[in-house]
């Protein structure tokens, strides 16, 4: 029997007949029996390489044999466009087996939020900070609502798992777990790691169950056109710009706010349809951009790290970058987005404004050359993270007995590298200092804690980073 004849009939059926789909990938069929058997999974494929297919089609293939409850997926991505990009997507495979798909996340509206959590649906997209939210919010009962829970997919994970967010993310899949009826399977989907054994690893600490990496084809450098010119500074790079690959569709990354409006004003005053994306534009301008530059055909979108991950802006052309990123990992990203049509390659074409980036831009593509690509590797003893998750279980179940700390944290304690001694010495400072209060042995929020965090209802411990 193949993998695809695993899956449940009915997925068959529409797979074929209502997707059209002749095949799958390679990295897609080879999901399907891991996943099917509840293993942890983290799949590894390049951008664009239907990663989230091959999470979500057995998912859903275990939700139909085994009679799932809601809300039995949750699939949680670094930041909110991306989610909104997806609600599509995974809507589409739901419906057709009559499942539903809902979105969480701070841009959600009221009457929204309480109608999933009256209704759940079969699978939940969310932020970490939103699932923060909702374990701490008391119009939520999260007991009921995380106890059908089966499994969690975690989108660009290499995106979590480099800094303080893949330790807050460790600690709410611990937490999530343990509200859960059942063991709760984790897949991970990742397109650039050179070390994913180690980083499924690290997911899944603490787990018994079996888990293994699925590899995609990997990128080889004879499909990509790559070229770098040294223009001297972003003025001869929008002239540049303005008469390259005219007609078409060019999707221009810099690595600043401020560079994305000089570029992109100095592009309108060449005649350039030009669009911006950037972090500090509000929700409806960045989407308002987005939306115009995927229905335009000659026209250029200038961003920052926003456009990396996998929204769909529609089909490109050409990606620029703006002197260089830092890492191989950002530029295969960014490469990525173009090359995404039948019959056309992907393309980057560097336009280096000073002779550092230049250099720059040089090393990076003598290491992508070489096959080499950073390592993920989480930051060490995150003991800030452990107050926070201690502050917001505190929060979550109105109070907690210090020897139940473990049963919630321990795992991702353990993983961290934290001993027994930090975590008394963390409490003993926290309870010094008036952040909790100790009632015979049951932690709550102290006096401090609640004048430092109390504004807003606590908004600020359902995040361990700050930013516009």
């Amino acid at each position: 029997m193949s993998p695809f004849e695993e899956l449940h009939p009915a997925l068959q059926h529409h797979i074929v007949n209502s997707l059209g789909w002749r095949s799958l990938r390679p990295h897609q069929e080879q999901a399907i029996t891991p996943i099917l058997r509840g293993d942890h999974l983290l799949v590894q494929a390049p951008t664009a390489g239907g990663k989230t297919e091959a999470a979500v089609l057995p998912l859903l293939s275990r939700m139909l044999t085994e009679g799932w409850g809601q809300p039995s997926i949750l699939y949680l991505c670094p930041i909110k466009a991306l989610l909104n990009d997806l609600e599509g997507r995974l809507q589409r495979l739901a419906n057709l087996l009559g499942r539903r798909v809902g979105v969480w996340h701070g841009d959600i509206g009221a009457s929204v939020r309480r109608s999933i959590d009256r209704d759940p649906p079969d699978i939940l997209l969310a932020t970490p900070e939103s699932v923060e939210v909702m374990l701490v919010s008391r119009l939520v009962d999260h007991h009921r609502f995380f106890a059908p829970l089966r499994a969690v997919v975690v989108d660009e994970v290499h995106a979590f798992a480099g800094d303080d967010r893949g330790w807050h993310l460790l600690a709410l899949l611990e937490r999530v777990n343990r509200l859960a009826e059942n063991p709760v399977q984790r897949v991970a989907l990742s397109a650039t790691l050179s070390n994913a054994d180690e980083l499924l690893d690290w997911l899944t600490a603490g787990s018994a169950t079996p888990k293994q990496v699925v590899a995609g084809s990997a990128s080889v450098a004879a499909e990509v056109d790559v070229q770098i010119d040294y223009v001297g500074n972003l003025l001869n790079a929008a002239v540049v710009i303005s008469r390259l690959h005219q007609g078409e569709k060019r999707l221009v990354f810099c690595d600043s706010r401020t560079q994305v409006e000089s570029l992109a004003s100095e592009l309108r005053v060449h005649g350039v349809e030009t669009f911006v994306s950037h972090s500090s534009l509000s929700r409806d301008e960045r989407r308002r951009a987005e939306t115009a530059f995927s229905q335009g055909s000659n026209c250029v979108i200038v961003a920052t790290s926003t456009l990396e991950l996998g929204i769909d802006v529609g089909d490109l052309d050409r990606v620029i970058q703006i002197d260089a990123p830092h890492t191989v990992a950002a530029f295969l990203q960014r490469l990525g987005r173009s090359g995404r049509r039948a019959g056309t390659r992907r393309n980057c074409l560097f336009l280096a404004t000073t002779e550092d980036a230049l250099l720059r831009a040089l090393g990076i593509l003598q290491l992508w050359s070489e096959g080499y690509v950073e390592p993920v590797v989480p930051p060490a003893l995150p003991h800030h993270v452990l107050a926070q998750q201690i502050l917001a279980l505190v929060l979550q179940e109105s109070g907690i007995g210090t020897a139940c700390l473990d049963d919630w944290l321990g795992r991702f304690r353990h993983q961290a590298g934290i001993a027994d001694a930090a975590l008394y010495n963390l409490l003993e400072h926290m309870l010094e200092t008036g952040f909790l209060f100790d009632d015979e042995g049951v932690l709550g929020v102290g006096a401090e804690g609640e004048a430092t965090y109390g504004r807003k209802n606590f908004l600020e411990v359902f995040s361990v980073f700050n930013s516009p």
